[in-house]
């Protein structure tokens, strides 16, 4: 028993490395789409978001086998609870990569003048951000975990900043409201992939040390 159950998490584990190089893709090619104006690449990222859905559901159903056939506990239990919830963040962060691309097209559209804030930089942050909450996961790295937590001040600090960008632009140039609005969301949907990758990190933290610190308030 313990043979095989070992072999079904390790079957696990690929399947989450395999969404994990998707999404991850996602990310850069929807920033790549926005910086460089680039229609065709949004274009492929909105449409490949139904393999990211199938994959998702794929390993949760696989999670889901693994509990009834093994009913496992302890580390292999917490082990199982958080692939089921990364999975879920994974396909959260695919969702906002699809808004990326919608946006890149919107403002397209629009021919739109400077952006007020570093996109480049913000999402640069918030990719080292993922990687680091993913390679915590597969080397089993809580100390790489909480110094991915750590990053996040730092996003949601940016954001803010963006937002006070945003708006005195908008108050110096009212007709470029519609696409400072798009920019706007940009930043919030960048901020809230950072939130998600630091929900892998806590989630990472769980599974290797049985702590929840997620809303906890405790020190990192």
């Amino acid at each position: 028993m313990a043979v095989l159950i070992q072999s079904d998490l390790e079957n696990l584990k690929r399947r989450l490395l395999i969404l994990s190089a998707e999404v991850e893709e996602r990310v850069q090619h929807s920033v790549l789409a926005l910086l460089n104006g680039d229609v065709d690449l949004a274009e492929q990222v909105k449409n490949g978001d139904d393999r990211i859905d199938s994959l998702e559901i794929e390993l949760e159903e696989e999670c889901l086998k693994v509990l009834a056939l093994h009913q496992p506990v302890a580390n292999d239990l917490r082990f199982i609870v958080s692939v089921l919830k990364i999975n879920n963040d994974l396909e959260r962060v695919a969702d906002f990569t699809v808004n990326l691309a919608e946006r890149a097209i919107d403002l397209k559209r629009l021919n739109p003048g400077e952006c007020p804030f570093d996109i480049k930089s913000m999402a640069s942050r918030v990719k080292i951000m993922l990687r680091s909450a993913l390679d915590s996961l597969m080397n089993q790295d809580s100390v790489l975990a909480r110094a991915t937590i750590k990053m996040d001040d730092e996003v949601d600090r940016t954001h803010s900043e963006n937002y006070e960008k945003v708006k005195k632009v908008i108050l110096a140039q009212p007709q470029r409201l519609d696409e400072l609005v798009y920019y706007l969301s940009i930043s919030r949907y960048l901020e809230r992939m950072g939130d998600l990758a630091t929900n892998i990190a806590e989630d990472v933290v769980y599974q290797i040390e049985g702590q929840i610190i997620r809303h906890s308030g405790m020190q990192i």
